[in-house]
């Protein structure tokens, strides 16, 4: 098996934990496994076990705010590439993205053989062209890669997602474990409930006696969605720290954005808030127990929006507070797979 591999997943801190089970498949047949992540990821990469070396590098074809592509970034990444002496490279892409742009750049480093999920005609930039029939979940996609590939994971791995330990103490932050999270942030605002369903959840979620934390980026949402209930960690956490919170809670209520992948990575349960915008084969929370809420078939299905097409944003704010909290009671109680 190759010595010296690369495996390259260039976008958000969800996806790249979804990555997880293909790198440690690498990472079973090689000797030294580099991430390659774009800047929103490189978080996660360094969570990932298996990865040795992580390295960084905007795409403009994959980041969702591109810097110009020019000369002398590029060539900043090939020198980088060159000097890692690679002996083989996985891109590992979403359906709506190509691998050919990275393949380009990995070919003029002089990466000798290169794996990609790729539809489109390669040429001379793959040496495996892999195609996936079906839609399975993204992480069984990816793992799909790195065993056409010729890895797979060693005896004993469960192919679940997986952090590296030990995560931080948070017990300052969140308090002793046994609380319930509520994040209630996405990348983009059509995955996200609005601010005041958010509180009534909260609310609701506190008034049945569970202790709860609200997490997340974004302080005046956090603020809103915690009012007088909740305990509020917006902005507090870096990303091993929320991953330590979300560890130590019975559940955790999120819409589909990279905390709820977070969370099934250290196995807790997911109350899945999932808006339809994006398929729920492919992005629900992946190897945990979790509940998907929210209609699965309103106009926004499958649309790829970042903002709500339609008013009222029902396909997440229909979902009733009662809903939620019998969903989190049936997932802590084990009556939900």
């Amino acid at each position: 098996m190759t010595r010296r591999v690369l495996v390259a997943r260039m976008d958000s801190v969800g996806d790249v934990l979804l990555a997880g089970p293909c790198v440690r498949a690498v990472a079973a047949g090689a000797d030294h496994v580099t991430l390659l992540a774009g800047p929103r990821g490189r978080a996660a990469a360094e969570l990932l076990p298996g990865v040795d070396e992580v390295l960084t590098w905007c795409a403009p074809w994959i980041d969702p705010e591109p810097p110009p592509l020019t000369a002398p970034s590029v060539g900043a990444l090939l020198g980088r590439l060159r000097d890692l002496e690679l002996d083989a490279a996985l891109v590992l892409t979403s359906f709506h993205q190509s691998p050919l742009p990275l393949a380009l750049l990995l070919r003029l480093a002089g990466v000798p053989w290169i794996g990609a999920i790729c539809d489109d005609y390669p040429g001379s930039l793959l040496d495996l062209r892999h195609r996936v029939p079906g839609d399975p979940p993204e992480a069984l996609r990816m793992l799909s890669l790195a065993r056409a590939a010729g890895y797979d994971l060693p005896a004993g791995d469960d192919g679940r997602l997986r952090l590296k330990r030990p995560l931080p103490d948070v017990t300052a932050l969140a308090g002793p474990p046994g609380y319930v999270v509520m994040h209630p942030g996405a990348s983009v605002p059509a995955r996200q409930p609005t601010a005041a369903w958010a509180a009534i959840v909260t609310r609701t979620v506190a008034d049945a006696g569970h202790r709860v934390v609200v997490t997340g980026s974004e302080k005046e949402l956090t603020k809103a969605a915690a009012g007088d209930w909740a305990v509020d960690l917006g902005g507090a956490t870096s990303l091993p720290e929320l991953a330590a919170v979300l560890g130590g809670a019975r559940g955790v209520i999120a819409p589909n954005t990279g905390p709820a992948h977070l969370a099934a990575a250290v196995g807790t349960p997911v109350v899945s808030l999932f808006a339809p915008v994006v398929p729920a084969a492919r992005w629900a929370p992946f190897g945990v127990r979790a509940a998907l809420l929210g209609d699965q078939h309103a106009p926004c299905r499958n649309s790829r929006a970042k903002v709500c097409p339609v008013p009222g944003h029902p396909c997440l704010d229909s979902i009733t507070p009662s809903q939620v909290l019998t969903a989190l009671t049936e997932l802590t109680s084990g009556g939900v797979s």
